[in-house]
């Protein structure tokens, strides 16, 4: 359903798959929920989420983007953000963006026993690539808008 009216960003229902990450990977955003709000818009030209990590999640793997920009608001709890060698605390305002290219990656960990709520944008320009220094993965966002996951090497998984 694509919406055109105001409606609560609670009320957006979460997607059935939680992930685009294969095994062993998809273990790292476990306890992470995403409300599509821009899919639900029938936004094509960015994304928008609102996403809730429990304690103990993780936002993604540690990455970085070649063509795709990225912002985070946090809404409430306190994750921490790591950034390149960098680690910030995040509270509630706290803005963050992440510029296509910078070859600097990020990831957002919720280390608190509290959950943590924050609105996440992202554009989405095909032929991104993710960068992934810590993990074998490598994903490319195809024509179609979907993610291609293989290994660094090319090897499908």
């Amino acid at each position: 359903m694509i919406a055109n009216t105001p409606v609560p960003a609670k009320s957006v229902p979460e997607p059935g798959r939680k992930t685009v990450y294969p095994a062993p990977f998809a273990t790292v955003v476990r306890g992470r929920t995403k409300r599509k709000l821009g899919d639900f818009f029938g936004l094509t030209n960015f994304g928008v989420n609102l996403t809730t990590l429990a304690p103990g999640a993780a936002s993604a793997l540690f990455h970085a983007h070649t063509r795709q920009d990225e912002f985070i608001y946090v809404l409430d709890g306190t994750p921490t953000l790591l950034l390149g060698e960098e680690e910030f605390a995040l509270a509630p305002g706290v803005c963050v963006g992440f510029k296509a290219g910078s070859g600097i990656a990020h990831q957002l960990v919720n280390r608190s026993p509290d959950t943590a709520t924050y609105l996440e944008v992202g554009d989405r320009t095909p032929g991104d690539e993710v960068q992934y220094p810590r993990d074998d993965l490598k994903a490319i966002l195809d024509s179609n808008g979907s993610w291609v996951l293989t290994h660094k090497d090319g090897t499908p998984y």
